[in-house]
């Protein structure tokens, strides 16, 4: 992967110049002297929480992210850290001054984004051409699950790969060797071991698309007990300080959640008692820890009985099922407000794999038997699949990032993806297509 250059330096630089001016002026309008140390102080800390949330939403992305993609990121990041770093100056002054200053740093900062983030683009693919790429795959499925890299700006698929059983990985070898970029599907563990050592010893990017065995490796801890290299794979079993702090937060947030959201709540229950008279919330059974079946909530965003024929059903974008108020709600995830409740009372975390119907999981066990792996922790509201999965990332793929989130549980992550979340919300492209079905 071609690191970027001192672009997202410049822009870094110049995102925190930005807030530091917009910081004097600020001082300067409410009349307000303090030391320089102090000041310092405050730019140091915004500084820190920007490169913080540049890295959580991807903001330099240059190449795989649209420069529309770049700026809205970035508008997610300062708009965060701005309003952070007032609320929190004024938390500690005991006072609220004028915001003014501080929303004129931010629309200076959406200018310079906008400028930055479509220069930045053009100047990275004049100096990063479309690379040559070959991939290689044994099934038609297996290629078919990585279209989407055709359509890539950064690399130009020339030649596609058909693995038979048995073949030697020195007849392999000599046909990639022209290639400095090789995507990688399907194909047996030996080989594809090959492959990647291969990539190793002469530089060669690799992209693979791991098995579930290969996830569940990733997080597999080594074993010290030993003389040989062993890694232990067992069923998860988080800390139990980590368990407690996650419950904590968990309770405190979805309570604190509840009380925000309440007037919003209210109007949505409003909002589908006079669209059709029916029920508000939607009840529907669901998959958490260890199979352990519970009543999810949501707003009900579907006309009442749409399963009366028996028959689970995902429900698709353009489902004539959807009410006028549930394509609202839906665009806007506002139809799982409810499940701040599913949480407060335990059956759900925050962060956690998302739950499932108990007989659609049960179909999905007879086509991936290891979909019962996600069970091993709690579901939850959002997850790894949410943030960095897409409308048409199937199942497995989908069981591969949960498996990868499980192998990496810890505060800060639960963190991360929680504010990760934010920037997926308004995204169309991750409200669209195949949804949970409801009745």
């Amino acid at each position: 992967m071609r690191k970027n250059g001192v672009e997202k330096y410049i822009h870094f630089i110049v995102t925190v110049a930005i807030f530091c001016i917009f910081w004097w002026l600020h001082l300067n309008y409410i009349d307000v002297k303090v030391d320089t140390r102090y000041s310092i102080f405050v730019c140091v800390i915004y500084a820190v929480l920007f490169y913080s949330f540049a890295k959580t939403y991807n903001c330099y992305q240059l190449g795989y992210d649209s420069s529309g993609e770049l700026i809205y990121s970035q508008a997610i990041a300062g708009l965060i850290c701005i309003s952070g770093s007032y609320l929190g100056i004024s938390l500690i002054w005991n006072k609220f001054y004028p915001v003014r200053m501080f929303a004129l740093a931010f629309v200076v900062q959406m200018l310079w984004n906008i400028v930055w983030s479509i220069v930045a683009t053009k100047i990275y693919f004049v100096k990063n051409p479309r690379r040559a790429a070959a991939v290689i795959y044994q099934d038609t499925e297996d290629l078919v699950r990585i279209r989407e890299i055709y359509d890539s700006k950064l690399f130009r698929i020339t030649k596609e790969i058909r693995i038979d059983e048995g073949v030697e990985s020195s007849i392999l070898l000599n046909e990639i060797l022209e290639y400095k970029v090789l995507f990688v599907t399907g194909i047996s563990a030996t080989l594809r071991n090959g492959i990647a050592k291969y990539c190793k010893e002469e530089g060669v990017e690799g992209y693979f698309i791991p098995h579930v065995g290969d996830v569940i490796m990733a997080g597999a801890p080594h074993a010290q007990s030993f003389s040989v290299p062993l890694q232990l794979v067992e069923r998860a079993n988080p800390d139990i300080g980590y368990l407690f702090v996650k419950r904590s937060f968990d309770m405190l947030f979805a309570l604190l959640g509840i009380v925000i959201t309440s007037p919003i709540m209210a109007i949505i229950a409003a909002a589908i008692k006079i669209n059709d008279g029916g029920s508000v919330i939607y009840k529907q059974v669901r998959l958490t820890k260890g199979g352990k079946h519970f009543n999810m909530f949501k707003f009900r965003s579907m006309k009442e009985n749409a399963e009366e024929d028996g028959v689970a059903r995902l429900a698709s974008e353009h489902d004539d099922r959807i009410t006028k108020v549930g394509k609202v709600i839906r665009a806007c995830r506002f139809d799982e407000l409810p499940q701040l409740f599913n949480i407060l009372s335990g059956d759900m975390s925050f962060v956690g794999p998302r739950p499932e119907r108990p007989e659609l999981a049960a179909e999905l066990m007879k086509e991936i038997p290891a979909f019962d792996l996600r069970l091993q922790v709690k579901a939850g509201l959002t997850g790894y699949a949410q943030v960095y999965g897409k409308y048409n990332t199937d199942s497995l793929d989908k069981l591969k990032l949960d498996l990868m989130y499980i192998n990496r549980m810890n505060w800060f992550e639960d963190l991360k993806l929680m504010f990760a979340t934010v920037k997926i919300l308004f995204i169309k492209e991750s409200t669209e297509g195949v949804r949970e079905q409801e009745g």
